[in-house]
């Protein structure tokens, strides 16, 4: 669910807290023990900017920021110094993204995995450079490209190119393990009747890190279980609805988290949040050097991927089905949605790219693609309501916590009525009722 800022930077929160885990992507990024304020925006904002550009001190700077109206989470501004004589694309080149995150996000988002997943893709050419980490909050280089839109993503050059580069992450960049991180002193389980208030630290972090049995933490399901316990709890109804969700991810788990897949024990690593805020279509000019995905030189459109806030190991299907959710927007327009034969040409995209980036060692016999596209169609299709439940938690606690004039409220009910659908007709029990097929699993079923 993440918001889309104007050119393709997008706003959205989460934890602080620290894995303890040493890797391929520990933090080699600098830190500003400064603060970005909102009571002084400018203010906090030059003394950032500054800090990692001493130069733009010197008289002929002219330093303005550009703030991004889309977000609903965070803060996000855009530092351009407009020195005389240079153009709009060198001002760009030279331009910064500071991101503030929102109140009360290390809920929901661990912040020291979001800078390991940002150094990860860096890696891999997959990520813009990440300039310093502060203290609520990172600094970045400016992409230059398009934002998408909900309707772009239904336009065949760009479903095939999102399709081309999420191939190339889930082929190419490995899955680093660690725990989940979670900012339990600050969430509302404590000291209320949910399923971890008894539990000690220890157990806490076990019953996260092990909700999916043989799945190396983190993934999307410890994802799930950390924010289910941070649900709040303070009145009865609060905590049916909690003793609830936290049946059905039960179910879930047993149901969809021990399926076949692609990747190390059916896991890539995943974006998880590919709305079309996150999706930016590359300048012609801009694609030195970037291939489209399966190895051949860019003639065609080609995308790249922003923030990383969500990105987690997680069911290949997972991370393409959230991604189809979204081609409704936050409207949740389901009339929208990929066809059948929409699908089917975005998986087959997606396959082709995908055995063209794996490493030729790891493939000891030859790749079937049409029936591996077939394979993958069918899981997607079956993880089809997971989206629902998952963005419906989080907004359950974007709503007790957010600062932002946003109907998260309203907006958990959409997206968890997209999994209670789900699971009405993947049991019968909809069609047992005599009840009206709803929109969005119609336009699932739709051919054309």
């Amino acid at each position: 669910m993440a918001v889309g800022g104007e050119n393709g930077f997008h706003p959205n929160g989460n934890s602080n807290s620290h894995n303890g885990e040493s890797n391929e992507a520990d933090h080699q990024i600098s830190y500003i023990p400064l603060s970005y304020t909102s009571q002084d925006s400018n203010g906090s904002a030059l003394r950032l900017v500054l800090a990692i550009r001493p130069k733009w001190e010197d008289a002929a700077s002219n330093i303005e920021f550009v703030r991004f109206t889309d977000g609903i989470t965070n803060t996000l501004l855009k530092a351009v110094n407009k020195r005389p004589g240079l153009s709009q694309e060198e001002v760009d080149n030279e331009a910064i993204l500071l991101r503030a995150y929102g109140n009360g996000t290390d809920l929901i988002i661990d912040r020291h995995r979001e800078t390991q997943n940002h150094e990860l893709l860096m890696k891999h050419g997959l990520a813009p450079e990440l300039l310093a980490r502060f203290e609520n909050g990172m600094m970045y280089r400016f992409i230059q490209g398009s934002v998408t839109h909900p309707e772009d993503l239904r336009k065949p050059n760009i479903y095939k190119a999102v399709a081309r580069r999420l191939a190339e992450w889930h082929a190419v960049v490995p899955c680093i393990p660690g725990r989940t991180g979670h900012s339990r002193k600050n969430s509302k389980v404590d000291g209320h009747a949910g399923p971890s208030s008894n539990l000690g630290e220890a157990e806490f972090q076990k019953a996260i890190d092990c909700v999916a049995p043989g799945k190396r933490p983190p993934n999307v399901w410890t994802v799930m279980q950390k924010w289910i316990f941070a649900l709040p709890t303070e009145t009865e109804t609060q905590r049916a609805r909690q003793a609830e969700l936290q049946k059905e991810l039960t179910f879930l788990v047993s149901d969809l988290s021990q399926r076949p897949g692609l990747g190390v024990n059916a896991l890539v690593f995943a974006h998880c949040d590919l709305l079309s805020g996150n999706v930016i279509v590359v300048p012609p000019k801009q694609q030195q050097g970037i291939t489209n995905g399966n190895g051949t030189k860019a003639a065609e459109t080609v995308v790249t991927f922003i923030d990383y806030e969500y990105a987690t190991p997680s069911p290949a299907a997972f991370d393409i089905a959230n991604h189809f959710a979204e081609w409704g927007g936050f409207d949740c327009d389901y009339s929208v949605l990929p066809t059948r034969a929409q699908r089917r040409e975005f998986i087959a995209d997606y396959i082709h790219a995908y055995f063209a980036k794996l490493p030729p060692a790891s493939l000891s016999t030859a790749v079937d693609e049409s029936a591996e596209a077939k394979k993958l169609f069918a899981e997607v299709d079956y993880f089809r309501g997971l989206p629902g439940f998952y963005w419906g938690i989080w907004a359950l606690i974007q709503a007790t916590i957010s600062q932002i004039d946003f109907d998260y409220a309203t907006y958990a009910e959409t997206r968890l009525g997209e999994y209670w659908a789900w699971r009405g007709e993947v049991s019968g029990e909809r069609e047992r009722s005599g009840k009206e097929m709803p929109l969005r699993e119609r336009r699932w079923a739709q051919e054309e």
